[in-house]
């Protein structure tokens, strides 16, 4: 897994095999992160990375400098996973959070400007996350969610849905609050 940009370019982090997770493709995420840099100000920019998994996203976010990056992950080896990506940066503005991410959305009393989940694309529940992330309000003014799942979903009739982008089996639905 590598760094595509930022202070931390071209830093790679070999993911333990025994992995559950699949990290977004580099490919996708170079992608995502093209649109992103055109409509947010990293450096200004509080984040969430829920189900973490390999710390992908994060590591990203945090190397185009946002301001502050939380990332929930339930399961103990991701999250050793994520410490040790931690310890190697040292980077400060990084927080973690190991917890059940539907319990951390009920408990959360922060809001952020970008939320991205990345949840397994077999979950039961997949679906319901969007709502649950927007009615927690835990969106700031302006904020964005980027929902990663697979092809079998499709969120265009959501209230609060403005853009879909697919790369391969890679789909990302982007939400903002309603005003």
């Amino acid at each position: 897994m590598r760094i595509i940009s930022g202070k931390y370019k071209g830093r790679h982090f070999d993911v333990p095999r025994n992995f559950k997770a699949r990290p977004t493709t580099d490919f996708a995420k170079e992608n995502l992160f093209n649109i992103l840099a055109n409509n947010v100000d990293f450096e200004e920019t509080i984040a969430l990375d829920l189900f973490s998994g390999t710390g992908s996203i994060s590591l990203e976010l945090l190397s185009r400098g946002c301001k502050e990056v939380t990332s929930v992950e339930m399961d103990s080896l991701h999250f050793v996973h994520l410490k040790r990506c931690s310890g190697v940066l040292g980077d400060k503005n990084w927080r973690m959070v190991r917890d059940d991410v539907f319990r951390f959305i009920r408990r959360c009393s922060a809001s952020y400007d970008l939320i991205f989940a990345d949840p397994p694309y077999a979950l039961k529940d997949l679906k319901e996350i969007p709502d649950l992330i927007l009615q927690k309000e835990m969106l700031n003014k302006d904020g964005i969610l980027i929902f990663e799942h697979g092809k079998d979903y499709d969120f265009s009739e959501h209230p609060c849905f403005f853009r879909h982008i697919a790369y391969g089996s890679v789909n990302f639905s982007f939400f903002k609050k309603k005003e």
